[in-house]
């Protein structure tokens, strides 16, 4: 297997570009790379009919939030959805492209989360702002355009670790009520063994001393691997969760927990559509240049939409 020719470019454009890798730089400085990577690796943001920011209340201050919707009618369904980053990086802008997409084809008022980052924040303030945000949405999803009744969640990478971590705490705390979960190859394990973590360790964009220094910045100790809140696969039962769309990426580090995740949720009982892409890489999924990654995320957005239509 190979990778796919568009993904090969970009890793061969960062390669070219010598630039020292996330591992080597300060949070302040892979913030910057990372949204200045974005402006590269992403096509011209579509137009839409509606994007307004405003804020929320958190458990430590205001959460600003970023409402993306390709109609200025409604009630429109809800899809809440977390940037990727690690818990460090990422924000509402390295995401706005992608947001702006998953509006266009899934019919939602897509609300983008900008939760707390670490190290200044550590775990588990990015869980807990994730839940404030949703508590909030199904509470007041009807005054910006919104049915709580039809909620769905999801994110890429770190957003996917916590759209999963959410629905897992909101089924613990009998609501709010999520009817569908979006699972863009989320970290759900941390299990170093894995054969995908050995096989695709350097080379394919997030690499395992990438996947660490994430991890030294966002958990205050060795004993928060084993919290569900950071790694869901290990919650005691996946049962009663809502169903899920889950990708992997075969050049991912992550693709192996990611598909334990699914034989865990198809093992409680939960209804799991999963989709690897082979050819791609860790964050593949808002790197618009490419064809693929345009397929994916038509593909998630109308799972969505079918999911919130029923």
């Amino acid at each position: 297997m190979s990778l796919d020719p568009q993904i090969q470019e970009i890793l061969d454009f960062i390669a070219s570009r010598n630039a020292p890798p996330i591992h080597e730089l300060t949070p302040e400085e892979g913030r910057v790379a990372m949204l200045k990577a974005r402006k590269v690796f992403i096509a011209e943001p579509p137009a839409i009919a509606r994007v307004e920011d405003r804020t929320i209340p958190g458990p430590a201050g205001e959460i600003p939030i970023r409402i993306f919707a390709d109609t200025k009618e409604g009630p429109l369904p809800i899809l809440l959805f977390f940037h990727g980053g690690g818990w460090v990086v990422g924000d509402l802008d390295t995401h706005d492209d992608l947001c702006r997409r998953l509006a266009i084809h899934s019919g939602c008022l897509v609300v983008s989360v900008d939760y707390r980052l670490a190290p200044e924040a550590k775990f588990p303030a990015a869980v807990d702002d994730s839940m404030a945000a949703l508590r909030w949405v199904a509470g007041h999803g009807a005054e910006i355009g919104g049915d709580p009744t039809r909620l769905a969640v999801g994110g890429d990478s770190a957003g996917g670790t916590l759209s999963a971590v959410i629905c897992l705490l909101a089924r613990d705390a009998g609501g709010p009520a999520i009817r569908y979960q979006l699972l863009v190859y989320p970290a759900t394990d941390h299990d170093s063994s894995l054969p995908s973590i050995e096989e695709n360790a350097e080379g394919y964009f997030l690499e395992v001393k990438a996947m660490e220094w994430f991890f030294e910045h966002y958990l205050r100790g060795p004993e928060d691997r084993e919290d569900p809140r950071v790694a869901p696969l290990k919650a005691d039962s996946l049962a009663g969760l809502p169903p899920a769309y889950v990708i992997t990426a075969h050049y991912d580090p992550l693709r192996d927990e990611g598909e334990a995740y699914v034989d865990r949720l198809r093992e409680a009982g939960v209804k799991v559509a999963h989709v690897r892409y082979d050819g791609m890489i860790h964050g593949f999924f808002t790197m618009t240049v490419t064809d693929r990654t345009n397929e994916a995320i038509q593909a998630a957005a109308h799972a969505v939409r079918k999911a919130l239509a029923e």
